[in-house]
């Protein structure tokens, strides 16, 4: 069984990376972001208080995600193991984490923020259908227009440059304390994030020592 953490700020790619180990190794992908996105499009009230913070530009804190994720992990549904994303962002959170489980490794997303930026803000996302898109990387083939339902592209209501920099501000200062933590237990690999997505995943393989 495989336990993994991958952490880095929004736009570096984990997400990518998660699914992808995740397909390879038969793990269970567990998303905070994921969970957050399906509270708020299912109208819930936690997902409406989500929504005001994110909106703001801030992360969502600890005595809300604290329980979310308990709740998901408590499901024991990984029979072969998960790699979490999005979560510990703070040093309570990671006390926690390493407390109640015995982690493999974290995997540590490296990318400048003035890549993030061009990233983030090049998103896009289906106004019917959610797919997501990014301008660089994944355009559709009519502007604007989602290649499979025909819907609307509009970005997301966070993905803004002041929302960004105060997004990056927060992450740098809270995750810092998080990674040295993790650093002490000899847990980290660092990934430079900035390659094309296939690269990215071979060298987190090859420092995890998988092989498919």
């Amino acid at each position: 069984m495989h336990k993994y953490v991958i952490m880095g700020v929004q736009g570096c790619g984990k997400g990518t990376q998660a699914k992808m180990l995740a397909e390879t190794l038969d793990l269970v992908h567990i998303s905070v972001g994921d969970i957050f996105r399906w509270l708020i499009k299912n109208h819930t009230k936690l997902g409406a208080q989500v929504k005001r913070i994110v909106a703001s530009g801030n992360l969502v804190g600890d005595d809300v995600v604290e329980p979310i994720v308990r709740r998901r992990l408590n499901e024991h549904d990984w029979n072969y193991g998960f790699i979490l994303d999005g979560f510990p962002r703070s040093v309570s959170q990671a006390g926690f984490f390493l407390e109640s489980y015995d982690i493999d490794a974290v995997i540590h997303i490296q990318v400048p923020d003035a890549v993030v930026s061009e990233r983030v803000l090049s998103r896009r996302l289906c106004s019917q259908c959610g797919l997501d898109y990014n301008l660089i990387s994944h355009r559709p083939e009519v502007e604007n227009v989602c290649d499979v339902c025909g819907g609307q592209l509009v970005s997301r209501p966070d993905d803004t440059p002041e929302a960004l920099a105060e997004r990056l501000k927060d992450y740098h200062e809270k995750t810092k304390p998080v990674l040295e933590l993790f650093r002490r237990k000899e847990l980290v690999l660092d990934i430079d994030g900035t390659r094309p997505p296939q690269e990215v995943q071979q060298d987190i393989r090859s420092q995890l020592g998988v092989s498919v």
